[in-house]
């Protein structure tokens, strides 16, 4: 669970820079039944920077929440609304309906996590992107190549040859990854080049400004 002070990446938030209540981790743990509570703790360089106390009511819970800003702590009480769906094989599942907004009117979206900031709200109201959303394609190609190594047991980086198959794999399945493995590279190695030669072109530019200066 990461501080709302993350820093952003290309202009925008993560949900990985935002402290999280997941509904399905407060159902599982029975801290959505009436009566009940149920409480977070945040710390970061073993400081406690964001704590919230949770009092379930029916179909809702009550929020305490104290987070820390410039050193300084702040206060928030207000409700959050749930909820409920049935499940195929039986029982509920609950969901938060985001108690976010703007101009006065209310998100209600319902959501399985509410992202911490100011005021626990939905990834919209937060304006949050994902992490894979950041990533360039190459970057995905990187991580995927590592993915498919560690299933072939090859250990991480592509910088090293690509290795046998593994012991009790079946031949379909190894050449069936390791082609996906090649596509991987490639995506990687490609967009890697792209960058390279836009830096290239743009230093020589520079060097012929500088040049006719």
């Amino acid at each position: 669970m990461g501080s709302s002070s993350s820093g952003r990446h290309g202009g925008k938030r993560i949900t990985s820079d935002m402290r999280t209540l997941d509904v399905r981790k407060v159902q599982r743990e029975d801290g959505l039944e009436p009566g009940e509570t149920f409480g977070c703790t945040w710390r970061q360089g073993g400081e406690v920077i964001a704590s919230v106390d949770l009092k379930a009511q029916t179909d809702r819970v009550m929020l305490d929440y104290r987070y820390k800003t410039g050193g300084e702590w702040h206060a928030r009480r207000y409700p959050v609304e749930i909820a409920w769906t049935a499940c195929h094989y039986g029982g509920q599942r609950a969901w938060w309906l985001c108690p976010g907004g703007s101009a006065g009117a209310w998100c209600g979206r319902r959501v399985a996590v509410l992202y911490g900031g100011d005021k626990f709200k939905c990834r919209h109201c937060h304006d949050l992107a994902y992490k894979s959303q950041r990533q360039s394609s190459d970057d995905r190609g990187f991580q995927r190549a590592d993915q498919l190594r560690a299933r072939l047991g090859w250990g991480r980086g592509i910088i090293h040859p690509p290795g046998g198959k593994p012991k009790g794999m079946h031949w379909r399945t190894f050449w069936r990854l390791h082609a996906r493995y090649d596509t991987s590279v490639l995506r990687a190695l490609g967009g890697t080049s792209a960058r390279i030669g836009k830096v290239v072109t743009g230093l020589k530019h520079i060097e012929r400004r500088m040049s006719r200066g």
